[in-house]
Formats: C-alpha cells, structure tokens, sequence
C-alpha cells in the first residue's frame, strides 16, 4: 500500500488511489444488476444502421474515450470515435453528422464542466437523431439531471459515491469510467467478465504492493518522464502523463507516444534526466515492436533509465524497475490498472517536491472542475 514520504497528513489522493481495485468490483457488479436495462437501451441501438459512438470527455475524461476506442468499435461493430468536449464545442460542425445517427458516450466526474453540457446540447442542436450514453461519478451533477430529463432517449451510468474523487486529480474516477464503458459495450458478454474483473483486480494489487519501489524511483533526478504505450494502452500513456505532470504542477514535463510513434522524431525530447516508463501490451506480436525499442534504448550511451511494466524483466535492457502484471492476452480489461502507474509515480512524485498531492497546483491555475470557461451561443450561418 501507499505511504507518504512526508509528514503524516491525511491524504484524499492516497486513498482514492488504493481503494481502486475494490472499487473495479463495485463497478462489475453495478452493471452487472443493470444488464436488463442496459441490454435494453443499447442493444437496438448498435443494430441501428450507420450508427456513429462519439466518446466525449475533457481532460482525463477525453483520454478514457481515447483508451477505450478501438475496444468499443470491436465491441459493438459500431464507428466510434473519440472527440474530448473541448474540441466539439469550438468545431461541432466538423464531428456529427447531421443525417448519421449518434450515440453520445460523455464522461464527466463531476458533471458540472461547461464543455460537457455544452457539447450535449450541441449534439441535440446538430444530429436528427441522437442517443446519450452519461457515465458519472456525480449525484448531483447537471449531466445526470440532463439524463433524468431526456430519458426517452438516454440512459445514466451513476457510479458509486467512491469514484467520485475529492482531490484534484482524477484516479478512481477515471479508472472506474474506463472499465465502465468497456463492461457496457460488450454488455452481452457481462457474465463472461468476471474472470477479467478478478484479474485486474490482482493486477491493481499488485501495483500497490509495489508502492515502496515506485517510492524510490521518484526520488531520483529525473525532469522529463515519456509514457509510451501501443493501441489502447496509448491513452493510458497520455493519463499517466497528464497524472505526473498534475501531481508535481508542471516541475515534471510529461510526454507520451506508441513505441513506433516514439522513433519518428519524439525521441529528441530524451536526455540524461529523463525517464522512460513502458507500458507494454499483452499482444505477443505488438510486444516485438515494443521490445525492439527498448533494446534501441538500453544501448543510448546517454544511460537512460526506464521502467517497465506488464511484461517479465528481459535481459536486454535494464529497469530502474519492472513489474509484470501476467497479462492475458485475451482479456481487453488489462489497460485499467496500468493507469495506477502515473499515479503512483505522480503521488510519490509529488511528495518528494514538498507538494500536496490533493491539491498541487501552488499558482490555483488548475482546479478540480475547471473554471474560467466562458460558452459562446453557436451562430446559426456556422451550422450547414
């Protein structure tokens, strides 16, 4: 389990970070007693014809929708694409298709952002006919009352009170709307996915148990941190990257790629003070272009530290630290946990800078619902 390096404080980051894997079992079994409705709402739908998934968020948000992606298009045969809020509200008229039909997947913490509500009303304004699929940790959010409005054409996830984070970061919220969204698409498949549940239960705990050895890792000098990860675990990556560089506020600069991706020019951004986290895929043949970079890496004469997870430690290259987490293959839950790697590190990471990890941000800039975000009526000669 997780234990402050600094002076003892209670620590909302800290226990929202370690009651995950509980919480993945809550989340199971939530949508697991509403197969019925669920099966009933969704299921015609995904037989529709030309029916488009937009998976919309802001900020973590965005990047569940990135992470789960292709997962759901492989799910539910549908088109699906992931557009976070903050690039439909400025440029609806170029992601729905007014004559396509649309399932909206929004994810929202809180329920509250602007971008959120806006990008909801939008899709209403835009498409002939549109569904709303809202996944939230937030009773009393305007999503969720939105949802209670139109239920005629919507449906409401609610998670448990838990995933609703109180520290500025998200954590369990992210992870519990991640796993959320895959249970839902494969909804005809929920009883299959409790083995899957139990495995990346084990996987979270096993993340946790090394927290004295991320504990170390964050107190090496290191500036630059690059997450790199393939297919669903890119959107992973860009979380873990997000989460460290949140957590520290900024004294830590964050980047993420796929491992191909990395090679095409990202790779200048490595020096002496940099480290490399791998988060490597269960798939045997997208690890070979996986293990082919961090060879290319361990040979750097610039001895760049990495640390690896997913996969057993290989002799040709060296981790600061590696944890395999025994990934199956066939189970698509096993990009859930890896998300508790930055915020591990970016929890530790945080301390060690003599910040507070529930509230990092010393300049206010960041806050936990954002602020400052003005919507603009969309003119009507835009809209064609």
């Amino acid at each position: 389990m997780i234990k402050p390096v600094a002076k003892k404080q209670d620590l909302y980051t800290k226990t929202e970070i370690e009651g995950q894997p509980k919480l993945w079992d809550e989340i199971y079994n939530l949508v697991l007693g509403q197969e019925k409705k669920i099966k009933q709402f969704l299921s015609p739908l995904f037989r529709t014809p030309n029916l488009q998934i937009i998976l919309a968020g802001a900020g973590s948000s965005a990047f569940i929708g990135e992470a789960a992606q292709g997962l759901v298009q492989k799910n539910t045969g549908c088109n699906t694409k992931a557009i976070a809020t903050t690039d439909i509200v400025t440029h609806p008229e170029l992601h729905f298709h007014p004559s396509h039909p649309t399932l909206l997947i929004s994810f929202a913490r809180s329920g509250n952002s602007p971008e959120s509500l806006e990008t909801v009303k939008l899709a209403d304004s835009f498409c002939e006919e549109v569904y709303h699929l809202i996944i939230t940790c937030n009773k009393d959010g305007e999503l969720l009352s939105y949802s209670a409005v139109n239920a005629d054409r919507s449906y409401a996830l609610l998670l448990p009170e838990a995933s609703n984070d109180k520290s500025l970061a998200m954590t369990g919220s992210f992870t519990s709307m991640l796993l959320s969204v895959l249970l839902v698409s494969d909804i005809k498949n929920i009883k299959n996915k409790e083995t899957e549940v139990v495995s990346i239960v084990e996987q979270g705990n096993l993340l946790l148990d090394n927290a004295e050895s991320f504990k170390k890792i964050a107190t090496l000098d290191f500036e630059r941190v690059v997450f790199l990860g393939s297919g669903p675990m890119l959107g992973i990556a860009r979380e873990c990257h997000l989460k460290l560089q949140e957590l520290t506020d900024g004294q830590v600069i964050c980047k993420h790629d796929s491992f191909l991706g990395f090679r095409h020019g990202p790779r200048a951004v490595t020096n002496r003070k940099t480290l490399l986290v791998y988060l490597f895929s269960p798939i045997d043949h997208v690890y070979k272009y996986e293990l082919d970079l961090a060879k290319s890496i361990a040979i750097d004469p610039r001895n760049i530290r990495c640390l690896s997870i997913g996969r057993p430690q290989d002799k040709a290259f060296k981790s600061s630290l590696n944890i395999d987490l025994k990934l199956n293959s066939s189970q698509e839950l096993n990009i859930v946990p890896s998300a508790l790697v930055g915020q591990i590190l970016g929890f530790y990471k945080s301390l060690e800078l003599g910040l507070n990890p529930d509230n990092p941000s010393v300049s206010g800039a960041i806050n936990r619902v954002v602020q400052g975000v003005t919507i603009y009526q969309y003119p009507k000669e835009l809209k064609k």
